[in-house]
């Protein structure tokens, strides 16, 4: 097996570890946090009632037309509209699933953004 394919299912064992000790309640949803190498998105999901609440992404309008300077600004603005959006629909906690990926560049900053606006992990 090449590097690639070995840190991808890497990657993806590590999201099943997490993912089995994390769910989301309605009291309580999760923040799941997706990326690629050009894309960022986020969404608030209730495993519970099996939900999308909230969703986010790089490609959303509001986002792209104030889309300046790098990825990682980009993640952080993904998080402070995220929070925003959650905190009118009246949450304010959220269980972290940051999907296998290392929590630093583009996932550390989207939680601080969202910190940032209120949310609370």
């Amino acid at each position: 097996m090449d590097r690639a394919k070995e840190r991808i299912t890497n990657r993806k064992k590590r999201a099943f570890r997490i993912r089995k000790k994390i769910s989301g309640t309605g009291e309580n949803p999760r923040l799941c946090v997706s990326r690629s190498l050009r894309h960022i998105s986020a969404q608030i999901v209730d495993d519970t009632a099996g939900k999308t609440l909230v969703q986010v992404s790089s490609i959303s309008k509001e986002i792209t037309k104030g889309k300046k300077g790098t990825k990682s600004d980009v993640s952080k603005m993904i998080g402070e509209v995220i929070a925003e959006k959650a905190i009118e629909k009246g949450i304010k906690k959220v269980v972290f699933d940051r999907k296998g990926y290392p929590y630093h560049g583009r996932i550390k900053a989207l939680a601080d953004g969202a910190r940032s606006k209120g949310l609370e992990f």
